[in-house]
């Protein structure tokens, strides 16, 4: 008698945790926060119309010697 019980319990276990998205209806997928240039945010990536690429911020500014703020960011970036 106790078979069949641990057998629907299984199955219905093994199905809740099957992969799925649980209807559609949840938040999108971790990185596909992709821009119009294709940089992704959640990566830390923005648009930078003079390197003409998806920068870090903190990661540009080390490299071409201005402060790491977004002021000083969008200075050098902005054409």
């Amino acid at each position: 008698m106790k078979s069949p019980a641990i057998a629907l319990s299984l199955a219905l276990l093994v199905s809740a945790c099957s992969g799925g998205d649980g209807g559609g209806t949840g938040s999108p997928a971790v990185g596909s926060d992709v821009d119009e240039h294709g940089c992704k945010a959640s990566a830390g990536y923005s648009w930078c119309a003079k390197t003409q690429q998806c920068e870090r911020p903190w990661e540009l500014a080390k490299q071409q010697g201005f402060e790491n703020n977004e002021a000083a960011y969008k200075a050098f970036c902005e054409e």
